[in-house]
C-alpha cells in the first residue's frame, strides 16, 4: 500500500509510492486543490499538463452542492469531474467550524447551518465516512474539531478527547463500510479499497501533539495526517508542531501536512519526513497576480512589469513561461481579463507540482540539502 524507495543519507526525506484505486502515487508530492471538484481556474486537462497525481475535493461543499444525489447519479466523483485519477477528499471538518453558521458541537457529532442557503444539518464521524464512500474517495479524511490559535490547553485537551473519538468511530464506520457494504464504495471498480487517514491535532502543545499521534496509531490507519497548523500560529512554533507530530507517527505510512503551502515549508517538512501536501495557495494568490518561480515571488501587476517581455520565470518550461510575457500577462490583469489569471493559476500549479517532482529527483540522487540550499534565501 505504501512503500518507500528512497531515504535521503543526512535527512528524514524520502521517496515513496502510494497505491490507491486510481493510481499509484509518488511521494513527496503537491496536491493541487479541487475544493468543488474543480481546480480553481484550470481544467483537468491543464492539471494533468502541470503533472498532478493526485487533486483534493472537499466533503462539506460537495455535500451542499451539488449534493449527493447529482455525483451518485453521475457514477462518482470521478466520472462527475472526469478526473480519472486518485482523489484525496477532507471530511470538511475545516470548512463546518469556519464557513458553518449556528455551529453547535456534540459527543455525537456537529450540527450546523449550510452558508449556502441556511439549511440545517447534523453529521456524525460516521456519516462524513459514509459520504466518502459514496464520493469514490481514493484516500478519505476523518472528521476532526479544527481549533482556532491561539487556543487555551484546556480547550485543546477537551477538543483532542472528541476528535480522537471521533477518529474511533470512523474507523469503525469505515471497516464495517469495507468488509460488509464493499458497493457503497464507487472506487472498487479497481479491486482495491480506498484509504482512510487520521489527523493529528493537539493545537500548540507538544505533549498534546504526541498524545494525539500516539492514540491514532494504536486505532490503525492507513496513512496519517498533521492538522491544525497554518491557522495563525508563527512559522517557528508551526515548525515544532510539525516536528512534535511526525516523529510520533510510523515510518511505514504515508504522511500528510494539511494546508502547508510555500516553497520553504515543504523542503521543512520533507526533511521532517512528511510525504504530502496540499494549500490553495498556488491558484488564490495566482488570482491576486503573485507568480511564484524558482528565482521567487514576483507581483505581475507591479509597474515594473509593463515592458518586461521576459516570461515569467526563464527557468520554467511549462507553455506560459514559453509564450506569454510578463508585460502581457500585467496587461491582462490590468484590463481584468479572465486569461490572466488562468495563465498565472497554470504557472503555479506547474511550479508548484514540479518542485516537488525536483525534490523527489533531488532525494533520490543525493541532493536534497544541496536543493534546499538553493531556495534558501529565495523570497516567497
Amino acid at each position: 500500500m505504501f512503500k518507500i524507495t528512497y531515504k535521503d543519507k543526512h535527512t528524514n526525506a524520502r521517496v515513496g509510492l502510494l497505491e490507491t484505486p486510481h493510481g499509484v502515487i509518488e511521494t513527496p508530492e503537491f496536491m493541487p486543490v479541487g475544493t468543488q471538484a474543480a481546480v480553481k481556474a484550470l481544467s483537468n486537462e491543464e492539471v494533468k499538463y502541470c503533472g498532478a497525481q493526485i487533486i483534493l475535493g472537499n466533503t462539506y461543499h460537495l455535500y451542499l452542492r451539488p449534493g449527493m444525489d447529482v455525483i451518485k447519479n453521475a457514477g462518482g466523483l470521478h466520472r462527475f469531474m472526469s478526473w480519472d485519477g486518485p482523489i484525496l477528499t477532507d471530511s470538511g471538518g475545516f470548512q463546518i467550524f469556519s464557513l458553518a453558521t449556528l455551529m453547535k458541537v456534540k459527543k455525537e457529532g456537529v450540527k450546523f447551518q449550510s452558508h449556502v442557503d441556511g439549511s440545517n444539518h447534523f453529521l456524525t464521524p460516521e456519516d462524513v465516512v459514509k459520504l466518502q464512500h459514496e464520493l469514490g474517495s481514493d484516500i478519505m479524511m476523518v472528521l476532526d474539531e479544527c481549533l482556532k490559535y491561539p487556543c487555551p490547553k484546556d480547550k485543546a485537551e477537551q477538543s483532542l478527547k472528541l476528535t480522537n473519538d471521533w477518529a474511533r468511530r470512523s474507523k469503525r464506520e469505515f471497516d464495517l463500510s469495507c468488509s460488509c457494504r464493499p458497493g457503497l464504495n464507487l472506487a472498487y471498480s479497481s479491486g482495491k479499497r480506498s484509504l482512510l487517514f487520521g489527523i493529528v491535532q493537539g493545537s500548540t502543545y507538544p505533549d498534546l501533539r504526541k498524545k494525539s499521534a500516539e492514540e491514532l496509531v494504536n486505532i490503525g490507519f492507513d496513512g496519517y495526517a498533521i492538522g491544525g497548523l497554518s491557522v495563525g500560529e508563527p512559522k517557528d512554533l508551526m515548525y515544532e508542531m510539525l516536528e512534535n507530530s511526525v516523529k510520533y507517527l510510523p515510518e511505514d505510512k504515508p504522511r500528510y501536512s494539511m494546508g502547508i503551502g510555500m516553497p520553504h515549508d515543504f523542503f521543512n517538512a520533507i526533511e521532517m519526513g512528511v510525504d504530502m501536501f496540499d494549500c490553495v495557495v498556488p491558484t488564490r494568490n495566482a488570482r491576486n497576480g503573485a507568480a511564484y518561480t524558482s528565482e521567487g515571488r514576483i507581483i505581475i501587476r507591479n509597474g515594473k512589469y509593463s515592458k518586461d517581455l521576459r516570461p515569467l520565470s526563464e527557468s520554467c518550461d511549462c507553455i506560459v513561461c514559453k509564450n506569454y510575457s510578463r508585460s502581457y500577462i500585467r496587461h491582462l490583469f490590468n484590463t481584468e481579463e479572465i486569461l490572466g489569471l488562468r495563465l498565472t493559476s497554470l504557472h503555479n500549479v506547474y511550479f508548484y507540482v514540479n518542485l516537488l517532482k525536483r525534490i523527489r529527483g533531488a532525494i533520490k540522487e543525493g541532493r536534497f540539502i544541496e536543493l534546499k540550499q538553493e531556495f534558501k534565501d529565495k523570497v516567497f
